[in-house]
């Protein structure tokens, strides 16, 4: 693989954080639950939509669809463990881990069934949560989800190496994780550490046929980690599902020109205006 190609890849979810805020601005909170400190942000008013970030990203991933979201929703938008103003003092890595941690964060508000939208590390927090207690998942809409990582995916995670990042990155990223360089590196060392994990990501037809959700799979035929076959396999599995291959769409493709349709398309989903045959 070219150093180019190598560093496309590596960066491209990175780019999610350039992308427009928008108008509306959430309130932002902090919370302990599960020995750390959980920031997350809320706006609007109505039933309740967790918004979960990619691994590496923040609540700033979803600033282009807060306005329009919140609109018809009371969105609940984390930032995951170790991520952004959220801790991670027992350095615990995993989408299991996570989802324990928006289920605390929901008890604390006291929600019980929500919807949710979620794109790579956020989805396949999600397919935990939908597994973990599917009574409580409505609808949710996964993004960029695997029901394993494959080979090729990754060589590709173990080469991330935070000695890597452009100064220009290093800026940004500062501007997004609050608690220093010591914090990105993690995440970096986290995401490397994804290619020798074998027990988070083990999603079989069996497990996924007892998700309840109504669930729309998203998911960019030029998906560099996970083959349109494996939202194909999802999309088979879960009882009332839907599936949504996106041309030209890339790990998470929603930023850019995917923008305005998967904000139009989300939330015809999400308002229960399909009905499957």
């Amino acid at each position: 693989m070219s150093n180019p190609n190598r560093y496309s890849i590596l960066f491209a979810l990175l780019m999610l954080l350039v992308a427009s805020a928008s108008q509306a601005t959430p309130e932002s909170h902090r919370v302990t639950v599960n020995g750390i400190e959980m920031h997350y942000e809320t706006s609007g008013e109505g039933e309740p939509l967790v918004l979960l970030h990619s691994g590496t990203q923040t609540t700033r991933m979803y600033d282009p669809f807060v306005e329009e979201f919140s609109a018809h929703y009371r969105l609940i938008i984390p930032d995951l463990r170790g991520h952004g103003g959220t801790t991670n003092p027992d350095n615990k890595w995993t989408m299991r881990q996570f989802a324990g941690d928006v289920f605390a964060l929901l008890d604390h508000l006291k929600i019980g069934r929500f919807k949710a939208i979620g794109g790579s590390a956020g989805a396949m927090t999600l397919l935990h949560m939908a597994t973990q207690q599917p009574e409580r998942v409505e609808a949710m809409i996964v993004v960029g989800v695997g029901t394993y990582i494959p080979a090729e995916c990754r060589t590709i995670l173990s080469q991330t190496n935070a000695n890597d990042i452009p100064e220009a990155s290093w800026d940004l990223l500062r501007k997004q994780h609050r608690h220093g360089d010591a914090q990105i590196r993690a995440l970096y060392e986290w995401v490397a550490s994804l290619a020798e994990s074998y027990n988070d990501m083990t999603f079989t037809p069996p497990f996924l046929a007892t998700i309840k959700a109504r669930t729309l799979v998203v998911h960019g035929d030029r998906d560099y980690c996970f083959p349109a076959s494996m939202a194909w396999d999802i999309y088979m599995a879960i009882p009332e599902a839907y599936l949504w291959v996106v041309p030209n769409g890339d790990h998470v493709p929603i930023r850019g020109a995917h923008t305005e349709p998967f904000t139009q398309t989300a939330l015809e989903f999400l308002n229960g205006n399909w009905e499957q045959e």
